[in-house]
Order: C-alpha cells, then structure tokens, then sequence
C-alpha cells in the first residue's frame, strides 16, 4: 500500500486539529507541570517526600533545585523561620485571683526533623501542639504564685514558663526561641485593692517624711536655743563696770547737758568757748 504524501499527524487524533496552537501550549504545559520530574525549594523551607507506594522518606530536600520522580514523589513545603505566636491563657493564681496572661513567643521547626512533623502531625502544628501546650503550661505555672508575686517576680515566671515549655516542644521536634510575658491582667476589684495599697504606702512614706522633717527641725532649734544661751552666758561672764563705761564713751557725741539737776547736785552752766575769748 502507498503511503499518502500528505498524511498529517493531527488528522489522525480527533479533534486535535481543531485546538488552536495556544490551546495545545497550555495542555503541554499542564502536563509538564503535572510530570515535572524535578522543584524548586525556596529560601527557609525544607522539602518533605512522600512517596505514593510506601509514605514519607526519610530523605529532606533542602533550598534549591532537586529532582523527584514524577507521578510516584510528591513534595509538601514546611517553613523552617523563625515564626511568631501569640497566646492568651486565663487560670488563677496561687491566692485565687483570676489572671489573665499573654505570651508571645518565637519557635522554629528543626530543618532536619520537618519529614517528622508532617508525619506525626502535619501542618497545623501550632493549632495542635504549641497553643495547647502554652495554655496548659501557663496555667500550672501561675498557680504557683500569688498575684502580687505575679507582678514582683515577673521575670521568674517568664524563666519557669519558658524552661516547662521548651521540654515540651522539643518532644515534638520544635525549638522555642524566645518567651515575652506581654502583659497580666487582673480582676476590677484585685486592680482596686492594689490601688488602694499603693495609696495607703504613699500617705505612710509622706507621713514619715513629714515626722521626720518635723524631728530635724525641732533638733535644729533645740542647737539653736542652746547656742544663745551659751552666748548671753559668756557675756554676762565678760561684760564689767569698766566695759560698759567704754561703750557709754563710744556712744557719747561729745556734748555736755545744758543743766544737769538733782537731789543735792550742782547746776553746771555751758560756757561757750568763743565767748570768753572775746
């Protein structure tokens, strides 16, 4: 049998023919896609395989270029970052005040351990393992404290906080970078109490600081008087017939009374000088 000269391939699947070009492109393209026999990891992520015949390997591709075989390998992408997560856990203090606490911390996953937590359990591992262990930890350790040692011993909860919480993540193949205690809250009529306490050790420490400025002041006139007296008594002690003849000289003019009278005295006359020279 002759062979046409002008067979045509795309006459020969049906309806191929009538694909345009830019159709065909898109299909080609899907389906390199769908057997594409290598990916891509990007910055901060680690690639876990799962293979269709017998599960996840035990192999972790790292960022960058890797090749997979198509249909049989699939990858699922886990973020290695640091990441941050905000926990609100409510319980009661060691004096049964209700308290309120809000952490914040920051964890990563451990790069050659991710294969780990997808097996064991999967991608919502912070809504599976880190806020429930926030919650319970929280709770146990505030207990140990009365509220007021909540607040004067802040960063020693912190420290017990953080120390129960990396044990348990690292069970679960998470590392705890770092814990903040971002704020306490407590009950309208605990928040008055200490109001009140704080005014009261206000008006004993002005009160003191009064008595004590009162004690300083009553020293300081007690020296003072004492002082005084001792000067009056030195001089009495000193002062004579004699001295106060001087100071009566020191303070004299120089001029003579007109008349000077009295029992049994003599009428002295002032004479002027410059009359008699005359």
């Amino acid at each position: 049998m002759a062979l046409n000269k002008e067979f045509d391939p795309l006459s020969e699947v049906p309806g191929l023919k009538k694909m345009s070009p830019f159709a065909i492109l898109a299909v080609v393209l899907v389906l390199l896609w769908i057997f594409s026999p290598f990916v891509i990891i990007g910055a901060g992520e680690r690639g876990v395989v799962f293979n269709q015949l017998h599960g996840v390997e035990d192999k972790i591709l790292p960022e960058g270029f890797s090749f997979i075989i198509p249909v049989i390998e699939r990858v699922i992408k886990l973020d290695v970052r640091i990441r941050k997560s905000d926990t609100r856990s409510t319980g009661a203090s060691k004096d049964l005040q209700t308290v309120a606490t809000e952490i914040v911390l920051n964890y990563h996953l451990f790069p050659d351990r991710v294969n780990k937590v997808f097996q064991t359990i999967g991608l919502e591992y912070q809504k599976r393992i880190i806020d429930p262990a926030v919650q319970e930890i929280v709770k146990a350790v505030t207990a140990k404290f009365t509220a007021e040692e909540l607040i004067t011993k802040r960063q020693f909860v912190k420290d017990e906080i953080k120390t129960a919480l990396h044990e348990r993540l690292m069970t679960s193949h998470i590392s705890l970078d770092e814990l903040n205690i971002t704020d306490f809250q407590f009950s309208k009529g605990f928040n008055e109490a200490i109001e009140s306490k704080q005014t009261a050790e206000q008006l004993a420490l002005k009160a003191q600081r009064d008595l004590e400025r009162v004690k300083i002041e009553g020293q300081q006139k007690i020296v003072q008087a004492k002082a005084e007296a001792e000067s009056q008594r030195i001089q009495k002690e000193t002062i004579s017939p004699i001295i106060l003849q001087l100071r009566a000289i020191e303070k004299w003019d120089g001029k003579f009374p007109q008349v000077i009278g009295g029992s049994g005295a003599l009428p002295f006359i002032n004479i002027d000088a410059g009359s008699t020279r005359k």
